[in-house]
């Protein structure tokens, strides 16, 4: 699992690429969390390089957007596949996460 950060204005885009699976989870959870308790209060997660995701990785986004959600901090997802997004439909993540068609449109928003 591949994870970039970029700073934009007060947004924190981090960017996943591979598989957020069982092997990959923990990686990511403790990366997320991580940011958050460091004082992160607008992350956008790119998913555009996210070619698959288990239950477990499921459970590193929810776990995320609760951990933002309490901290009073805003965290959305963007960049989609339509196979992963198909599965965030599946499991109803769709109503649980703030999903954006693109970086772009997830950066404005968070800033705003």
């Amino acid at each position: 699992m591949e994870m970039v950060e970029q700073k934009d204005g007060e947004v924190l885009t981090l960017s996943l690429a591979g598989r957020l699976d069982g092997v990959t989870s923990k990686g990511v959870e403790e990366r997320i969390l991580g940011l958050i308790d460091g004082g992160a209060r607008r992350m956008l997660l790119d998913l555009a390089g996210l070619e698959y995701v288990s239950s477990i990785g499921l459970r590193v986004l929810m776990l995320a957007a609760k951990r933002m959600k309490a901290a009073g901090g805003r965290l959305a997802v963007a960049e989609l596949r339509p196979a992963i997004r198909k599965v965030f439909d599946i499991a109803g993540f769709d109503t649980v996460l703030h999903i954006v068609a693109s970086r772009a449109d997830g950066v404005r928003e968070l800033s705003a």
